[in-house]
């Protein structure tokens, strides 16, 4: 294995750990995970690091999403995209294509916001904010709070005050020396201010105070406005990427 592929999988896997499923099985050298709700990541069959041939894995997860009531779903990470010839024979299609980005926390400026929190647990205002920009979903809510509640390594969660409320969100998850940033979130009428930056920059300053070296993300290819912002705090860096595929 290459550096490379060496310091993916660690990131590969410290992602997973990011954003755990409470409800997982291990299927033939995957890992199938169930949580309920809208999450695809907490809702799918994952190649792990030396998975071989996903012959059994594919019907056995299709399976045991079956009995489940779940629709079977696929992550295809890039440096693992063995069950694609398989599942494209079984009429799955592509969706949902992500980057994992990926920066040290070498230079990180030693900045003080009074208006942005770092907490360990999230506030009932942060998790109000969540519900909301998520569609107040019941499932979708319950699904996130049993993520949050699951991780079993070192967590923050940082918010920005605004006049009113909050007016940015995320989270982040500390594996050994590197630093996972997870569900950045602003109200749409509050875009555009350097909100989310200010979050995140926290949480970078939270994880190097706290031994991380380097950080990474997950952000949707598609999604302009987050990508840039992200070039902006220094995540110039694309290690893989993954997607999802399903069948109708």
């Amino acid at each position: 294995m290459s550096p490379d592929d060496a310091l993916c999988w660690q990131v590969e896997e410290a992602c997973l750990n990011a954003w755990p499923s409470p409800r997982h099985v291990l299927v033939h050298g995957y890992l199938l995970r169930a949580a309920g709700g809208s999450s695809k990541r907490i809702n799918s069959c994952n190649p792990l690091r030396g998975a071989g041939d996903p012959e059994r894995a594919i019907p056995a997860s299709e399976a045991i999403y079956a009995a489940l009531g779940q629709r079977p779903i696929f992550r295809i990470p890039d440096i693992a995209a063995q069950m694609l010839p398989k599942l494209d024979s079984r009429g799955y299609r592509a969706i949902g294509e992500t980057c994992t980005l990926y920066r040290t926390l070498a230079g990180l400026p030693g900045t003080e916001d009074a208006e942005v929190t770092v907490s360990e647990a999230p506030a009932a205002d942060w998790l109000a904010l969540r519900d909301a920009l998520s569609g107040h979903d019941p499932m979708t809510a319950r699904s996130f709070r049993t993520v949050t509640g699951a991780i079993a390594l070192p967590r923050a969660f940082a918010s920005v005050a605004v006049p009113g409320g909050l007016g940015a969100i995320a989270f982040g998850v500390r594996d050994g020396r590197l630093l996972v940033i997870e569900s950045v979130a602003v109200p749409e009428p509050l875009r555009g201010r350097g909100l989310a930056r200010r979050a995140v920059g926290a949480l970078m300053g939270w994880g190097a105070t706290a031994g991380a070296d380097a950080v990474c993300l997950q952000v949707e290819a598609g999604n302009g406005p987050a990508r840039a912002l992200y070039a902006r705090l220094g995540f110039e860096r694309e290690l893989y990427r993954y997607h999802y595929r399903v069948r109708d």
